[in-house]
Parts: C-alpha cells; structure tokens; sequence
C-alpha cells in the first residue's frame, strides 16, 4: 500500500537523490545539497514544500511544490515543480498518489489551480499529465488543472 506525507528533516538524504536523479534524467547537474533542502523546506520560509510517498515505511517517490499567485485576480495557486518516483515503483500509483496528496495540499492553502510542466519533448510526461486531469496551457509545455 503506497501512502503519502508532508515530508520531514530525516527525508532530506532521500530527497536528495530524487533530485539528483530527476536532475540527470534531464542531462542537468545536480548542486542541490543537503543544506540547500533543509534552507528551503525547513528554514527560512519555507520556500517550497515537499511530499514523499512511501511503501512499507521506504521513500519511495516525491513531490516538490512552490506556491503561485495570480495577483491581479486574487487568486492563489501551487506548481508541481518535480514529481519523481523511483524507476522500481514505476507503474504502481505512487506518482497519482502524489499528484492527488498535492492536490490536497494545495487545496488546504487555499489554491485554486496547480500547475505542472514538463520538457518540450517529453510526450510520456505530457500523456501522463492529460490522463491524471491536467489541461494543457496555450503553446506551452505547461499544463494546469483547477482544484
């Protein structure tokens, strides 16, 4: 059974390799660190939030979310700026576990949207998004559902 939560400061080492590993999926270089997780999800803000799924009490997925604001209509929304799950639970509802606790999450602070992006040529990401309720935005890779 896959089960999600507001991650906490002990998630940081397997937060990190999520990102590490999201990082080289995309050819980028990964300089997030230990102290750079802990500054934004813990510290100084927080500046962004972070779910985790787990299965039998092992990390097995994340979501890092960053607030949003459509200032000019007053309205609040949240990005799922990484969804990663671990390529061996691939395939077995971590990521709409994730997409659905961060759906509630947004909605708990007041958010009307979430948004999500994903690479120009990534078309699985894209059929994935559409599929689990996310609608394209106008000529963008970006995609947006509202809550």
């Amino acid at each position: 059974m896959i089960t999600t939560r507001p991650a906490q400061p002990t998630d940081i080492p397997h937060l990190l390799e999520g990102v590490c590993r999201l990082a080289a999926h995309h050819d980028d270089p990964c300089t997030a660190s230990a102290e750079t997780l802990a500054r934004d999800l813990f510290e100084q803000g927080p500046w962004m939030q972070a779910l985790v799924a787990e299965q039998q009490g092992q990390v097995i997925g994340y979501a890092m979310l960053l607030r949003l604001a459509q200032v000019q209509f007053g309205t609040r929304g949240m990005d799922l700026h990484h969804l990663f799950v671990w390529p061996a639970y691939r395939q077995t509802g971590a990521g709409r576990a994730l997409i659905a606790a961060a759906q509630s999450h947004a909605r708990a602070q007041g958010c009307n949207y979430l948004t999500v992006g994903t690479h120009p040529d990534n078309a699985a990401a894209e059929t994935y998004y559409l599929h689990q309720g996310f609608a394209r935005r106008a000529n963008t890779p970006r995609f947006a559902m509202p809550l």
